[in-house]
């Protein structure tokens, strides 16, 4: 599944990102592959909001197509 077809409030684990500038940025905030996040919102035609331990992060959808996800709960 792809990070753009996730719901409000499920826990996913991160399990693919694209290679390149991105992966390197996801890194620092530390959503690299085998990290556990929240969905804090979905905005219509819009960026996924993800949760990680104090901090929020924002992806765009033609971003979040690219990533690969697997659902805990």
């Amino acid at each position: 599944m792809t990070l753009d077809r996730v719901r409000r409030g499920q826990v996913l684990r991160i399990a693919a990102l694209p290679d390149g500038v991105f992966r390197a940025q996801a890194l620092r905030f530390d959503l690299g592959e085998g990290a556990v996040v929240t969905c804090r919102e979905v905005i219509p035609a819009g960026p996924v909001v993800l949760a990680r331990r104090r901090q929020e992060v924002a992806i765009g959808r033609d971003l979040a197509r690219l990533i690969t996800v697997e659902i805990v709960r």
